[in-house]
């Protein structure tokens, strides 16, 4: 931590069903470039843009996200979209944040999937109010419109690319596909042990 300055937080959001290899690697890339003190991983309770039913596995995930992060000292894991339960909005996570650590610098880290929708969002200018948007590079998805679009409402960081994706791994542990090293050891003798996925 820095002595007299304001933390830097990072907000990295997600349904993390299952947090996999390449989620790590993103976050520590974006919290070493961004000199980040700290990445919060927010596991979602019900994501507005995606299938119902993560709600379900809410408790798995929540275990598994600290399992893949523990060792780190930069990274946190946050229960605050589970606890408020319904759909899991940004900006209410954002606000949390920022009253939890009003002094703090607040980045939240989304990939170039989610820019495209952003505005979409539900009160996206608060969000901008509130924290530094950080856009990353995601495999499949052209950053030239990102940066047209962009203007000063975000910062774009190249990450490694890295093409694992959650939907994929739980496909090949329905198959009983190998995931090693796709999977953080922990979280796969995690899911081996409560048979998620299959």
């Amino acid at each position: 931590m820095r002595k007299g300055k304001a933390l830097r937080l990072g907000i990295f959001g997600g349904t993390f069903n299952p947090p996999h290899t390449g989620h790590l690697v993103v976050a520590e890339h974006i919290r070493r470039r961004l000199a980040l003190d700290k990445v919060y991983f927010v596991p979602s309770y019900i994501s507005p843009h995606k299938r119902r039913g993560e709600e379900k596995l809410a408790e798995h995930r929540l275990k598994m996200i600290r399992l893949a992060t523990k060792g780190n000292p930069h990274f946190e894991v946050s229960d605050i979209e589970l606890k408020r339960k319904g759909t899991s909005y940004t900006f209410e996570t954002v606000e949390d944040f920022r009253k939890k650590y009003p002094n703090a610098e607040l980045f939240l880290i989304i990939g170039a999937d989610n820019f495209a929708e952003f505005y979409t969002w539900k009160n996206p200018s608060k969000i901008l109010d509130l924290a530094s948007l950080i856009v990353m590079n995601r495999p499949g998805h052209r950053l030239h419109s990102v940066r047209r679009s962009v203007a000063n409402a975000a910062r774009i960081v190249m990450v490694p690319s890295i093409e694992i994706a959650s939907s994929t791994i739980r496909k090949m542990i329905r198959k009983g596909d190998s995931v090693a090293y796709l999977l953080p050891k922990a979280v796969a003798q995690y899911v081996h042990r409560h048979g998620l996925y299959c």
